[in-house]
């Protein structure tokens, strides 16, 4: 079956445990054979598609499961909580997952001629679908094509377009439209959460936001909410205790001068909210994260600093 050809071609490359990435910057190789334990991330703009094991996936409000033959479309960049729950030795979850270019899918949209997307309905950045089998069979050859060093510069690119070109028509084609497409109000809430992405020290009304979205407080507050499962103020607030975590680790800093950093007022405050996130108080999390046996179930290329 193609799903299994596809998690045969990902445990070849992918021979150990790891986020492993590719000749073909955009795509990555995920591999874990066990369980692993909730880990928050930022989900950027890309498609994931398991080929073996399951994952949850939590955004907001939102939960998501998906298993073999699913394909995940995130929309916009979002903090999630993502969590391997099925995965063992003989089989180990086995996973892809292909960056995407907003500017590139708006201009492929456009010159598709595809018909106009409805806006009744709010859109999530995250949906779940079932794979088709084209789809799959594109995802295989870019898989594929990775064991032909010499191909990877001109093939990888031109599979990338065709696989852009049938989430836009498939299953994930509304949802996708409706966030990159301009003038539509998912549209400019993602164009919001950018602006938050780079100015999540700061603080801000939600009046001054949703002007920045040209829409009424509440209007945006639905939308937003509608999109990424969260109100903007939480969608903040994991922004920051995700730069935290980063700064931590890679600057050894310590938790005050940390929070002061990502822009909290207050050291114990941010230590309250970054023990309900990440499930420990901070130095003790950063301990178990530097340890040789925890391993992150984001790939780099998701954290926030990407």
């Amino acid at each position: 079956m193609p799903i299994q050809a596809l998690a045969h071609q990902i445990a070849r490359i992918a021979g150990i445990d790891g986020n492993h990435s590719t000749a073909f910057a955009p795509l990555s190789l995920h591999r874990r054979s066990a369980r692993t334990d909730p880990m928050p991330c930022i989900y950027g703009l890309g498609l994931a598609v398991v080929a073996q094991g399951h994952k949850q996936v939590i955004a907001g409000e939102q939960v998501l499961n998906y298993g073999p033959g699913q394909s995940l479309l995130v929309s916009a960049d979002l903090p999630v909580i993502g969590q391997i729950d099925q995965a063992d030795l003989a089989h180990p979850f086995l996973c892809i997952y292909l960056a995407l270019d907003a500017r590139a899918l708006l201009q492929m949209a456009a010159e598709m001629d595809l018909p106009p997307v409805g806006r009744e309905q709010v859109p999530r950045a995250l949906s779940l679908n079932v794979i088709d089998t084209p789809l799959l069979e594109a995802v295989i050859r870019l898989v594929q094509v990775l064991e032909e060093p010499e191909l990877v510069t001109t093939v990888a690119p031109l599979v990338q377009q065709e696989i852009m070109a049938r989430l836009l028509v498939g299953p994930h084609g509304p949802n996708l439209r409706q966030i990159v497409a301009g003038g539509t109000p998912s549209h400019q809430v993602a164009q919001a959460m950018a602006w938050l992405r780079l100015n999540y020290k700061s603080d801000f009304l939600i009046d001054e936001l949703a002007a920045r979205a040209h829409m009424s407080p509440s209007t945006f507050r639905l939308h937003f909410r509608g999109l990424t499962g969260m109100s903007p103020l939480q969608y903040q607030k994991q922004l920051r205790l995700q730069e935290a975590r980063q700064l931590m680790i890679n600057e050894a800093l310590d938790a005050g001068t940390t929070a002061a950093r990502v822009g909290y007022e207050s050291a114990s405050q941010f230590s309250r909210d970054y023990s309900r996130l990440f499930g420990e108080p901070p130095q003790r999390d950063i301990r178990r994260m530097l340890s040789p046996a925890a391993a992150a179930d984001c790939p780099p290329a998701q954290h926030l600093a990407m």
